[in-house]
């Protein structure tokens, strides 16, 4: 290692960075306000780059701070991991994890796990975000990525946590007005809310018949004059009746079971999207991944729509 890092340094700034101020982090450490802002600039002036723009109150990190914590919080838990591996620590998981989710189904299913993931496991430091598009499995930003669908690359580990299914569905008020859709040809006169999300083709439905080895598949281009990225959103325009909806199980089963929506073309079936806890091959031995993952898994085996 460098000299300019000495790895006692990656733990202080760490601390540092998660107080948010010199006299937080200086409590926090049980030393005064001084010997932190000491022990900042010798880091600096080690390093030959300001990490920190600093008042006694009030701290914001340069962008070089940025990238040394983003370091610094990623060879620490890879330390951790190690610890526990090789038996030195207790068999409680602690350390940064990291996870990602999409938009609709992090904010209202993996949210509240980690919350209860939190309060049982008080030693793990979770930062969760959501995002649109999934990330780069080849990227190291993500200890686990929540995804739909069982990724190709062979360099990561993807462990099926729940079963899923996509739906077509539409308000009654909507089906009333344009008539109840009887094969998938017929989706083609009808408005169909658009979702833009992820790599899958936009407008293109796909919807099968029969059983597996016998099943045909039909592709049907759709239209109609909504189109958005959050599936919240398109959940609602089909409530109010502005055209079908092709949606995850999981985000409409409520709304099905109290009526506001109903299912079309029922047998038929679209393109799975089982759910996916994804991670490196590296993390397969952490604990804090391991019992996280298995914790989402339980937690979601509960919640399982329809069951």
């Amino acid at each position: 290692m460098s000299a300019s890092i000495q790895p006692a340094d990656l733990g202080f700034f760490s601390t540092l960075a998660g107080a948010g101020s010199l006299s937080a982090a200086a409590r926090e450490m049980g030393v005064t306000t001084p010997a932190v802002s000491k022990r900042l600039a010798a880091m600096e002036a080690r390093l030959g780059v300001a990490l920190a723009n600093r008042s006694t109150r009030r701290m914001g990190l340069t962008p070089e701070g940025e990238l040394y914590l983003e370091y610094a919080r990623r060879i620490l838990g890879e330390i951790d991991d190690l610890a526990q591996l090789l038996g030195s620590t207790q068999a409680e998981p602690q350390g940064l994890l990291r996870v990602n989710a999409t938009l609709g189904f992090g904010r209202s299913h993996v949210a509240p796990v980690i919350s209860a993931f939190a309060r049982r496991h008080p030693q793990v430091e979770v930062q969760l975000q959501l995002s649109v598009n999934p990330p780069a499995l080849t990227d190291d930003a993500f200890d686990v990525c929540v995804r739909f669908g069982a990724p190709p690359e062979a360099r990561v580990v993807a462990r099926r946590i729940a079963s899923n299914r996509r739906l077509l569905c539409a308000s009654p008020a909507y089906l009333a007005r344009a008539g109840v859709p009887k094969v998938p040809h017929d989706l083609v006169r009808h408005a169909c809310i658009g979702i833009r999300q992820g790599d899958e083709a936009y407008g293109v439905w796909r919807l099968a018949l029969g059983r597996a080895a016998a099943r045909t598949a039909e592709a049907v281009r759709t239209r109609g004059m909504l189109t958005t990225n959050d599936g919240a959103i398109a959940v609602l325009w089909a409530l109010e009746g502005h055209g079908i909806l092709m949606r995850a199980e999981w985000d409409v089963a409520h709304h099905l079971q109290a009526g506001r929506l109903v299912e079309v073309l029922p047998q038929y079936r679209t393109p799975d999207a089982d759910i996916y806890a994804v991670y490196p091959r590296r993390h397969q031995m952490s604990a804090r991944v391991r019992v996280f993952v298995d914790f989402l898994a339980a937690a979601l085996a509960k919640r399982q729509p329809g069951e």
